[in-house]
């Protein structure tokens, strides 16, 4: 048996069945394009699975060497990849995209994608040595994320010939001079590999003198410029001397250029990715630095505890009720993982998971009650009874006590209404019932969401919450 054969029977006896032979299938017969950034959400659509197990699989071939993962940190305008470490230990607190002329700090909701590369232990494919990567595979392969939905061929073909002005490439060391002549429309040069990028603006009335102008690539990702021409002829001179091979290249500024890169498709998100319970058992500590802090917008969490507890050991018995109580536990990460969750921790008797939208949150949280209430119909007893609180809001990702974690007054908010919970109960935010999705679901189970004004320990004004009943 090779090392593929061996990869492979591994995987197979940790991924679920059928998610295991789609990544198989794909790795085996994909092009070099599909395999260069798999993109999870898009995987799962073409092959009529569930994503879940299709990221779990993803997740599992990346921990035993099939594939290589990275946190793309994309441009929030162009879905341009500013950087793609390896881990979120290297994601900086801020990017600038040259070609859009953006500054930004990334945000784990919408721009830093996971992305999978088949590893070339199993396969090696063009994108593994990008300097053969003509400027088209380049763009599509390496330069954007796999959010970008590219027409299709024929259409690309098109818009391409109508965007693109000149292409070159430029080995370390090499010059080059293009004769353009300016029309009234804008022009940018762009370099995929430097991220440099300089716009060439176009005014004023046309002349018949050539005009000049010098763009230097150089090591420093990202470098920006700009320059004012009147119509008319233009002698650019583009000199590499960076220590790679770029590609300059000039795109009149546009419509076309707009349609041929602006499509988007959903991706795998690094909020949802923190937020899966197979990535935080495989990846327990290979997330954020201790000193690393990261954004994100929006993120449900749930809170439980068990009620009377303490009483439960003394009226059962310590085996017996240590017993229960992991049984419990074991209940609530079925549930939490199978609605797209993650158990952040364990306090005590009390969880705490998050979920990347309040429709998963909710729906774990009635499964959640069902499942204590089978759990005492098959006792014959009630006294194992789950109090559920939810919020939703911003928060910041971080590292605490060797784990990721999340820090922020939503945290805290979500604690505090977990406390406000009668045996059985569970309470919601207005932030969590607004989401359209958790509401319908609501509303599809008989499940009616009465609103009061409640103060919460350690917040000034009382809030709005809704208890389910």
């Amino acid at each position: 048996m090779d090392e593929s054969d061996a990869l492979l029977a591994a995987f197979h006896r940790t991924a679920e069945p059928a998610a295991a032979r789609a990544v198989e299938h794909l790795l085996r017969h994909g092009s070099d394009a599909e395999l260069a950034r798999i993109n999870a959400v898009r995987l799962a659509a073409e092959t009529g699975l569930d994503e879940e197990p299709v990221i779990a699989a993803l997740l599992h071939g990346a921990r035993l060497g099939l594939l290589e993962m990275a946190w793309n940190v994309l441009c929030p305008s162009c879905s341009g990849v500013l950087e793609a470490p390896a881990s979120l230990h290297g994601v900086q607190e801020t990017y600038h995209c040259a070609f859009c002329a953006l500054d930004s700090e990334p945000v784990l909701d919408d721009t830093v994608e996971v992305a999978f590369t088949v590893s070339p232990r199993f396969r090696r494919i063009a994108a593994h040595d990008p300097d053969g990567l003509g400027l088209w595979d380049y763009q599509r392969q390496v330069f954007f994320g796999s959010g970008v939905a590219f027409p299709e061929p024929e259409a690309f073909a098109a818009l391409a010939q109508r965007a693109l002005v000149e292409a070159v490439e430029l080995k370390a060391g090499e010059r080059m001079i293009l004769s353009l002549q300016l029309g009234a429309e804008p022009l940018i040069v762009v370099d995929p590999v430097t991220h440099a990028a300089h716009s060439l603006t176009v005014a004023g009335e046309p002349t018949r003198e050539r005009q000049d102008h010098a763009v230097v690539f150089e090591e420093a990702r990202t470098s920006a410029g700009s320059a004012a021409f009147r119509p008319g002829p233009l002698r650019l001179s583009l000199d590499n001397r960076s220590g790679k091979r770029v590609l300059p290249t000039v795109f009149r500024l546009g419509p076309d250029l707009e349609a041929l890169i602006g499509g988007r498709q959903p991706f795998l998100t690094a909020k949802r990715l923190l937020s899966n319970q197979t990535f935080r058992d495989l990846y327990r500590t290979d997330t954020l630095a201790i000193d690393q802090r990261l954004r994100i917008l929006s993120l449900t969490f749930l809170f439980t505890d068990l009620k009377g507890s303490t009483e439960l050991y003394a009226r059962v018995g310590d085996l017996v009720a240590y017993d229960l109580v992991r049984t419990h536990f074991r209940l609530l990460h079925a549930v939490v993982a199978a609605e797209g969750g993650a158990v952040v921790k364990t306090i005590g008797d009390a969880v705490m998971a998050t979920f990347p939208s309040p429709h998963g949150a909710v729906a774990a949280a009635l499964r959640m009650r069902a499942a204590m209430q089978g759990l005492n119909a098959e006792r014959g007893a009630d006294d194992l009874v789950l109090k559920i609180g939810l919020h939703e809001g911003p928060c910041l990702a971080v590292s605490l006590n060797d784990r990721q974690d999340y820090f922020g007054q939503t945290v805290n908010v979500a604690a505090r209404v977990q406390q406000l919970a009668a045996g059985g109960g569970i309470f919601a935010t207005e932030s969590v019932l607004r989401h359209a999705q958790a509401a319908r679901h609501l509303a599809e189970n008989g499940v009616a969401a009465r609103s009061e004004l409640r103060t919460l320990r350690g917040i000034g004004e009382p809030v709005p919450v809704y208890e389910f009943s």
